[in-house]
Parts: structure tokens; sequence; C-alpha cells
């Protein structure tokens, strides 16, 4: 199968871009910036929200995954959840409709819903409903917290205690997360597409250890070969006075939506294994694989 990927040279896309070529799949990446290609995959040069720059990329191919996604905006830079969740996912569903391909996945985000209260989610759903709407057999993914070497949050963490072992908890620290090892995503979309039953259908996709976020800590502690970090509580209705303010500096390391994303929780039933057919991960074992070798 030829497959036309955006997303494709991030980091969910590089576990993907190895699962697929390793079920024999041809792709073709969109990308910003030519690079230098590998067996097995082309490169598409093209702004992701303007479908007349890439559509013709699309001639030939079998299937569209949409993964772009964006966790926080810089909107000097265009960077905006508007313009990469849902103008992206409008351009990705026009190019595949002028090209007359049926089959297209997507990523979303686990707790996107209609009535969420961050942007994030909310034009995660937006997105979702274009696709709904578009008439192509489609396959929403939502996955929760994802992690792998190259991940931003596990790797954010392991910096700060190989620093000193004090990490600071924004409110009591019992909200709940269930983070699924970015192999294991990948391994759902290559699925997915080989899965007619998944057509029309939308998927929340979690490991298999739901633990606290100070839980979480702990473990992170201890895949470092750490004692558990000390953990100073910061009161939630000063952080969530403060937080606004300091968000608008590019450093400071979390923003008023990620911190209600990260009070709502981001937990599943894990139904989608009964779905795909195996067991996802485990999380110490798995951060344990780079957080040792770094």
């Amino acid at each position: 199968m030829k497959i036309f990927v955006s997303g494709g040279t991030g980091f969910v896309g590089s576990h993907l871009v190895r699962e697929l070529l390793g079920r024999g799949h041809e792709l073709r990446l969109l990308t910003h910036h030519r690079g230098k290609s590998t067996a097995g995959v082309e490169l598409v040069e093209g702004d992701v929200t303007r479908p007349e720059c890439f559509e013709a990329a699309l001639n030939g191919c079998d299937a569209v995954i949409n993964l772009i996604g964006i966790i926080r905006e810089f909107p000097s830079q265009g960077i905006t959840f508007e313009r990469l969740h849902i103008q992206a996912t409008a351009a990705m569903l026009a190019a595949a409709q002028k090209s007359g391909i049926k089959r297209y996945l997507q990523m979303s985000a686990l707790g996107t819903r209609p009535n969420a209260v961050s942007a994030y989610h909310t034009t995660k759903w937006r997105a979702e409903e274009l696709v709904r709407e578009s008439g192509l057999d489609w396959t929403i993914l939502r996955p929760s917290l994802i992690y792998g070497p190259q991940d931003a949050f596990i790797n954010m963490l392991a910096a700060q205690l190989r620093l000193a072992p004090v990490m600071p908890v924004i409110g009591d620290g019992s909200y709940r997360l269930q983070p699924i090892h970015a192999d294991d995503v990948a391994r759902c979309f290559a699925l997915a597409l080989e899965m007619p039953e998944t057509i029309g259908h939308c998927y929340g996709l979690c490991g298999p250890d739901r633990m606290t976020y100070e839980q979480l800590l702990d473990r992170v502690a201890r895949a470092l070969g750490k004692s558990p970090p000390i953990k100073p509580h910061a009161p939630l209705g000063l952080m969530r006075l403060i937080i606004p303010v300091m968000q608008k500096l590019p450093q400071f390391p979390i923003t008023s939506d990620q911190l209600q994303m990260l009070l709502e929780e981001s937990i599943c039933d894990g139904e989608w294994q009964k779905v795909f057919g195996f067991e996802p991960r485990g999380f110490t074992a798995g951060i344990s694989e780079y957080l040792r070798k770094a």
C-alpha cells in the first residue's frame, strides 16, 4: 500500500514510518523542508494548510494519515490550534477527496469531546467533526500521553530530576495519567489500515499503567536509578493566577490549557485492545529503555 502521511517527520511520525516500512508499505511524507529520504520513503515539500501545494502528491496513494498536532501555541510563529488542528485537517481532507482516496486516518487526543474546556481539545473536536463529515472511510485514534525516546514530557521530567531530586507538583498531584508508548500508537495506526472493521470508529488509546502524577514522577526517578523526589506542592488557586501571565514566556513549562488537561486526567478503559489484539508496553519498562541510556 502507498500511504501519504502528514506529520510523518515528527515524534510519533518517526515511529509510524518505521512500523509501516516494516510492514512493506511505501510512504510519501509531507514536510516543510525536503531533506534526505530513505528507501521506501518519498519526501514532499509543502504547507499542510494549503492543499494546492501537495495535493498532486496524493495521486497513486491508497490512504492518507494525518498526524499533525501541537500541544502549545506560538501565534507569532503561526503555530496555533486553529491553523494546525482545524485548517490542516480541512486541507488534508480536501486533498484526499480531490485525489479520490477513500481511506483516511486521523490522530486526535484522549479527552477530546464537544464540551471540552481547553482550546486544545476544542479544536481537536472540530477537526474530528470535519473528518466524520468528509464522506471518507475514516478512523480516528485518540492517544493518551505518548512517550518514547524522543518525547518532550518524560524527557523534560528526567532532565529536571538529573539536576536535583525536587519536582514541584501543582495541586495535590492525584490527577491520573495512563501513558502509551509511541510504538504502540504506531502499531494501532498500521493495524487500522489493515482492518476494515475500524472504518467509521474512534478509539481511545492508553497504556496498561494508570497512575497519579506523583506516582509517575516516582517511576521516572526509579527508571533513572534514583530515589523518589521531594515533591513540594504549589497551591492550585495560586497557579491558576500565575500561569496565564507566565505562559507568555516560551521557556515557561506549562500553559493554562495544559494545566486544565492535566487536572481533567488522561485515562481510558483499554477497550481498544480487544479490537487491535495486543498488550501495550508497560510504562516503567518502556521509559527505562531510553532514560538510562541518556
